[in-house]
């Protein structure tokens, strides 16, 4: 797999015919490694080892309603009274990051009302924070780190 921009982590991988499964610690179970689940992977590491965010506020992979539609979300942080803290879009290292996926992630947004963005592609992150008063995002140099 590509060498991303994040610190190194320690993964478990499983082969079962000629594909190769990484574990995710937060569904418990493995997943085929793809670009995109490797950048997830390191995404959910980020946010446990190097910004002590705890396991069991982070959910991975689920289904959401925007404008009737079904869309899946990459990494969602919650705050301990269940509202949700961060979202994260996960893109393949090759997938340039652009307006489109901050579009997207905006999107996501108008449902879930989470303070903080992030958006990476495991080579480049962006990080935001939301003015919901004034209806735009102000860019970060990184995601605060969790507090009790």
């Amino acid at each position: 797999m590509q060498e991303l921009n994040f610190p190194k982590f320690e993964f478990r991988f499983k082969s079962n015919e000629n594909k190769v499964s990484i574990f995710d610690e937060i569904r418990k179970k493995f997943i085929i490694l793809q670009p995109e689940e490797w950048v997830r992977q390191h995404s959910v590491q980020y946010l446990i080892q190097q910004k002590d965010y705890p396991k069991s506020l982070i959910n991975v992979e689920k289904e959401l309603k925007v404008n009737g539609l079904s869309k899946r979300y990459d990494i969602v942080v919650f705050n301990p009274d269940g509202s949700i803290h961060i979202i994260v879009e996960c893109k393949s290292h090759h997938v340039k990051i652009d307006q489109t996926t901050f579009d997207q992630i905006a999107r996501y947004n108008l449902t879930l009302n989470a303070n903080y963005l992030m958006v990476t592609n495991g080579i480049n992150h962006y990080y935001c924070r939301m003015d919901f008063e004034n209806e735009r995002y102000e860019f970060l140099r990184d995601i605060p780190s969790y507090e009790i």
